[in-house]
C-alpha cells in the first residue's frame, strides 16, 4: 500500500511555475500525464536508478507538497509536544521519508494507468479532493484521492488516499507509538536512523 501511495504521488507533482493558476485537477492529469510518459522512456529509472530517481523528487515534487501540515496531521494531538524546534526537525525528516519512499516507488512503475474521476468545485473552494483510479493488469482498480488546499502559492497536497486508506493516518498510530516509548525526540531519533538507511542504500547505487 505504501509502496503504490508513494508511486502515484511521485508521478503528480513535476510541474513548473505557473502551477498557482491551474485548477487542482487539471494539475493531477496533466502533470501525471507528463511525467508517466518521462518515467516511460527513461530507461535508468526502470532499471532501479535510485540516486537519479531521488533527483528527480527533490527538485519536482517538493514544491508541490505541504509537508508542514502533512507532519502535524501524521503526529495528530503528538504534535503539541514538540517544541518549535522540533516541530522543524520532524517536517524535514517526514519530507525525507516521504521523498525516498517516492523515489523508491518510480522505480517500479510498469503499465499501470490512471483513469482521472469527475471533479466539481465552487470559485470559492481552498480545499479539495481530486479522485482518480489505478488500473493494473491482473488487479482490480483501486481508488486514489488526493487533498489539496489552496494558499498564496497554489495548490498543495496535504493527504491523500489509496483505497480509502490515508497516507497521514497510516504513520500516526506508529508515531504516537514511538513517543509514547522515547518522546519527541525518540522519535526524530527513529526517523533520522530511516533516513540514513536509505542513504546508504542510495549510495550503493
Amino acid at each position: 500500500m505504501k509502496r503504490l501511495i508513494g508511486l502515484f504521488a511521485a508521478l503528480l507533482f513535476a510541474v513548473g511555475a505557473g502551477a498557482a493558476d491551474i485548477a487542482p485537477d487539471v494539475l493531477v492529469k496533466d502533470v501525471t500525464t507528463e511525467v508517466l510518459d518521462i518515467v516511460r522512456k527513461d530507461k535508468d529509472i526502470q532499471s532501479g536508478n535510485t540516486k537519479k530517481t531521488l533527483d528527480l523528487v527533490e527538485t519536482k515534487v517538493l514544491p508541490h507538497f505541504n509537508f508542514q501540515r502533512m507532519t502535524q496531521l501524521a503526529l495528530g494531538r503528538e504534535w503539541r509536544q514538540a517544541t518549535p524546534e522540533q516541530g522543524k526537525v520532524l517536517v524535514d525528516e517526514f519530507r525525507e521519508l516521504l521523498v525516498r519512499t517516492y523515489s523508491k516507488a518510480l522505480t517500479e512503475y510498469r503499465d499501470q494507468v490512471i483513469v482521472f474521476k469527475p471533479f466539481k468545485m465552487a470559485p470559492t473552494d481552498t480545499d479539495v479532493k481530486v479522485r482518480t483510479e489505478i488500473k493494473q493488469s491482473g488487479g482490480k482498480p483501486i481508488p486514489l484521492d488526493y487533498y489539496l488546499e489552496k494558499n498564496d502559492n497554489g495548490w498543495k497536497v496535504y493527504d491523500l488516499e489509496v483505497g480509502g486508506i490515508s497516507l497521514v493516518t497510516n504513520y500516526r498510530s506508529s508515531f504516537a507509538q514511538e513517543v509514547r516509548a522515547g518522546g519527541i525526540d525518540g522519535l526524530i531519533r527513529n526517523l533520522q536512523a530511516k533516513n540514513k538507511s536509505g542513504e546508504a542504500s542510495t549510495k550503493a547505487k
